[in-house]
């Protein structure tokens, strides 16, 4: 999916789903600011392009705006505040995060950079090891729900497309912070965090580059725990003419972080982590007539994984993946409707210590039918059907309809299916606390939902319910304390759920004391059951999904120049106590630079997100942005 934003000053924008939104940032060098409705943007889902009132998925989209104004370092941050998301972090700084989506594991959602899939054949828990930091990304788009028709293998429960920024001129900017919980680690230390990165851009006739760097580090907030981040990032476009254009992707981060109690407490307590990955893509646009657009694609992926269960014996899991994806996108316009069709080669490389040597290829050929947008009923139906060396063919339909109540109110529906296939580490995985399964079958899952949205003008509403049923559900399972976990398909994991939200958002009127005002919050239900095997086991997975998640939060800028946000978040986890944490923001922002202070669980509540890891207790952070 791509958002098109016709206004080039400001766009204050509403997410579609649950309350994961801040708040649209008036600039402090514009006098005025307008709201512009949602009906402008265009959502690109792959091939077919129609705008944001034609669409009949749950989409939340989370623009730039929004995420200057929240007290977040990490775009895994920035995902917390979407319910629905479940994001499991392992500590600070974006270091490690496994994101489940209405309940799912994380291996069941696909992430997405610029369109180009992130999925690890080795483990969903290196997804989110991407080479862009927070400041390089544009927007974030999450689409719930099996999306097999729309982008392919493993978009069992949905998806999150990353869009990084593209300049608007020559330029340069550098940003800064540093933090600290004013703790003290054992050697009498304060525990801290700083960061530091920069961007420059050059934008000249039809060619616009540009080349991001950045560093990220911190001694931790516990024992263990410290990290190194490294990141450069580049892309570029070439406009060869009004009908070609040429893009160009690279990217390297390198991780490093201690993983005390990350994968096998207590034992782990001295573990480290390094993890390495290099990204790189080419594509092209070509309009070969008025109607008919093509767009192939070539990416390649490489990661290297090494694990240290105690890091002083030097003995590691090595884990290295190559991923090579090769895509055909076409999406036609005729006077019936928009037809898109593509297909995909896509090839997976293992060679590890632990894993051993396998690979595996993936063929996808893909079709879908769009109604024109401007009707009051619409509606899109497609289908994918993939082959996999490792599991055969299979084909995966889905289907939407929209029907407008009123010019801002909409009624929409949607089904779909999916498929999720087992990571290398499901398959192959040895150790004295896992032991991996070569049996394992393909998860399929069905979806549906039904919703109401308004999304136009000041004060907006939405709400929708889902049903999803997973087959062959893949959990990690035992059937006593002492044995090791395995992976296992059983009969069905079935989720049900709704989700409500609603917002006002406001400008008054500029150089007033307060130049605008806004209030979001929304809600998401789980209610999960489990139908496996006649013999109870102990699981890993199945029981762990949230139950409640409330979002809210509320921003006003104030004397045109002073920005002051709040945002908090309400989880209940099934196997876990709920916690409630509340985070804030103070920013000073001009047209050439800006300065904030961010004050992060401001309540010090005690929690865990994932595994035996408990998060950082009370953290404030100090931080600018210059830029040329």
């Amino acid at each position: 999916m791509h958002l098109v934003v016709k206004h080039s000053k400001f766009v204050l924008f509403l997410s579609l789903s649950l309350c994961g939104r801040a708040f649209a940032q008036q600039r402090p060098d514009t006098a005025a600011m307008a709201t512009q409705s949602l009906d402008e943007v265009i959502v690109q889902e792959n091939r077919l392009a129609a705008p944001l009132k034609a669409s009949n998925r749950n989409i939340t989209i989370i623009s730039r705006q929004q995420i200057d104004a929240m007290a977040v370092t990490s775009i895994n941050e920035v995902l917390a505040f979407v319910p629905g998301l479940d994001v499991r972090q392992r500590g600070p700084g974006g270091i490690q995060a496994d994101i489940g989506i209405d309940g799912g594991t994380f291996d069941q959602t696909l992430v997405l950079l610029n369109g180009i899939k992130i999925t690890d054949a080795q483990t969903g828990h290196n997804m989110m090891n991407l080479p862009v930091s927070l400041s390089d990304v544009d927007h974030i788009e999450v689409l719930r729900g099996a999306a097999a028709r729309i982008y392919g293998i493993n978009a069992l429960n949905g998806a999150i497309n990353i869009i990084t920024r593209k300049a608007a001129a020559t330029g340069a900017e550098i940003n800064a912070s540093a933090g600290s919980s004013f703790k003290r680690n054992e050697d009498n230390k304060l525990y801290n965090g700083f960061s530091i990165g920069g961007t420059g851009a050059i934008v000249s006739g039809h060619t616009n580059q540009s080349l991001s760097l950045s560093a990220n580090a911190g001694n931790g907030y516990r024992y263990n725990t410290a990290y190194d981040n490294y990141r450069a990032f580049y892309q570029g476009s070439f406009q060869k003419d009004s009908m070609q254009q040429y893009n160009v992707l690279a990217g390297f981060v390198k991780n490093t972080f201690g993983a005390n109690g990350f994968y096998a407490a207590p034992g782990d307590k001295e573990s480290e982590e390094t993890v390495q990955t290099f990204i790189a893509a080419v594509s092209n646009t070509t309009r070969i007539t008025r109607h008919w657009t093509m767009t192939p694609r070539v990416s390649y992926r490489y990661t290297e994984d090494s694990y240290l269960y105690i890091k002083q014996n030097k003995q590691s899991n090595l884990h290295n993946n190559h991923i090579v994806d090769a895509e055909l996108n076409n999406s036609f316009e005729t006077a019936i409707g928009y037809f898109g069709a593509g297909l995909e080669a896509r090839y997976e490389y293992i060679n590890s210590n632990n894993l051993g040597i396998h690979d595996r290829t993936n063929l996808g050929l893909y079709g879908e039918y769009k109604t024109l947008a401007d009707r009051r009923l619409n509606f899109t139906i497609g289908g994918y059907l993939n082959y996999n060396t490792a599991y055969g063919w299979q084909f995966f339909p889905g289907a939407d309809a929209g029907f407008l109540i009123t010019p801002t109110l909409k009624l929409f529906a949607s089904a779909g299916t999916a498929q999720r296939l087992p990571t290398y580490t499901d398959l192959y995985y040895k150790s004295a606390a896992i032991m991996g399964n070569d049996q394992l079958g393909a998860e399929k899952a069905f979806y549906t939902e039904v919703g109401l949205r308004k999304t136009s003008g000041q004060f907006t509403y939405g709400g929708s319910v889902f049903y999803r049923q997973i087959s062959d559900f893949i959990d990690y399972v035992k059937d006593s304390i002492r044995q090791p976990w395995q992976p296992q398909n059983f009969q069905r994991a079935d989720t049900k759920g709704f989700t409500l939200n609603t917002g006002y958002n406001t400008v008054l009127r500029p150089h007033s004391v307060f130049s605008s005002f806004g209030a979001n919050a929304g809600y998401n239900y789980l209610s999960p059951s489990f139908r496996g095997n006649d013999n109870p086991k102990i699981s890993r997975y199945v029981i762990e999904s949230l139950r409640h998640q409330f979002t809210a939060n509320v921003r006003a800028t104030l004397l045109e120049h002073f920005t002051v946000s709040a945002a908090a978040r309400y989880c209940m986890r099934i196997s876990y106590k709920d916690y409630t944490l509340l985070d804030a923001r103070i920013a000073y922002r001009r047209s050439r630079y800006q300065l904030y202070v961010d004050a992060n669980n401001l309540l010090d509540v005690s929690y865990v997100e994932a595994g035996a890891v408990p998060m950082p207790g009370r953290w404030a952070t100090l931080g600018g942005t210059l830029r040329f």
